[in-house]
């Protein structure tokens, strides 16, 4: 039997303020808040230590390299194992297509009796780690039985975004957001809801901060955060909100807030100056211009994921 190819994704040391000089000096006058951030980045560098090392003892071929380094898809490999939180997995995602799944390891969980006692000085929450099934206490033996086949991942639905019939080579496993580059300014836009070629829904013009559509896995971040509902988890439908809508009557419409099932899209129509669409937060972002018709829909290829067994045992949400 050939040896298993795992591609170690990590979260780098410099997006760490502490680990900069120049951001040191800031907190000179709090060293409590000095000696925090320098245990987050001791924490960090001591999970990716400790996989490595299990990952040695392992019968697999394994290559090390950090999220900032690549910007290539990753292909020939059996499995990636991401070490941060869910914004490295998220990272990675983007480079992935359906044929290799992806092990999160959440290098630095958040602890609850942390937060209580700093929550008078500052915010102590660490990586939430979502849609990690892993840390330094379970790695090995969830490696393990992915390994030796008695784990299976789920499969997490995608979004495709189309700019003006042209689809976009990155796929958002969390969400989108299209609005205009300065948040101040006034997005307009319309849509519809479409099930092939037939409207589901009427017109629906808008003047707002933009518009946000989220995958299931999407729908406990942003999306829960502005009001929305979550999603469980292997739905296959998307959720959007239109953020702040200005129109008169607008928010009431029934028409700002819902659902684009799997066999239905969103057609939209950009009519602002400028655009951006952003991808999974703020580093993916494409531009759109007046005039732009964007496509969103769930038919993307899915992504491979071992989930955490709490979040699969909430996938009996009610609200989709």
């Amino acid at each position: 039997m050939a040896r298993r190819k795992l591609l170690l994704f990590l979260k780098p040391f410099d997006v760490y303020p502490a680990s900069q000089s120049n951001s040191r000096s800031r907190f000179t006058n709090n060293p409590q808040i000095l000696h925090y951030l320098d245990d987050r980045l001791k924490v960090h560098k001591e999970a990716i230590s400790f996989c490595q090392k299990i990952l040695q003892k392992k019968s697999v071929d394994w290559e090390p390299i950090f999220r900032n380094k690549l910007s290539q898809p990753i292909r020939d490999v059996d499995l990636v194992v991401t070490v941060g939180g869910d914004g490295t997995l998220l990272q990675a995602s983007h480079l992935i297509d359906d044929s290799v799944p992806i092990l999160g390891v959440n290098s630095d969980p958040t602890q609850a009796e942390e937060v209580q006692e700093y929550c008078g000085e500052f915010d102590a929450t660490r990586s939430t780690g979502y849609l990690c099934a892993a840390n330094v206490k379970n790695f090995e033996q969830i490696l393990d039985s992915i390994l030796e086949g008695q784990t299976v991942p789920s499969k997490l639905s995608r979004m495709s975004i189309c700019i003006n019939l042209k689809l976009l080579s990155t796929y958002a496993l969390n969400d989108i957001l299209i609005a205009h580059p300065c948040p101040a300014t006034v997005s307009r836009f319309s849509f519809k809801i479409k099930r092939g070629d037939q409207p589901c829904s009427p017109l629906v013009n808008c003047r707002s901060s933009g518009l946000r559509v989220s995958t299931a896995a999407g729908s406990t971040a942003a999306m829960l955060s502005a009001g929305g509902f979550a999603m469980p988890i292997l739905s296959q439908d998307l959720q959007y909100m239109v953020r702040e809508p200005i129109s008169p009557g607008a928010a009431v419409s029934g028409l700002m807030h819902g659902l684009i099932t799997s066999d239905q899209s969103m057609d939209l129509s950009w009519f602002g100056k400028e655009g951006l669409i952003y991808v999974d937060g703020s580093h993916v972002f494409y531009p759109v211009q007046n005039g732009d018709t964007i496509e969103i829909s769930s038919r993307a290829p899915v992504l491979p994921v071992f989930l955490p067994s709490p979040l699969l045992s909430e996938n009996k949400l009610p609200g989709c």
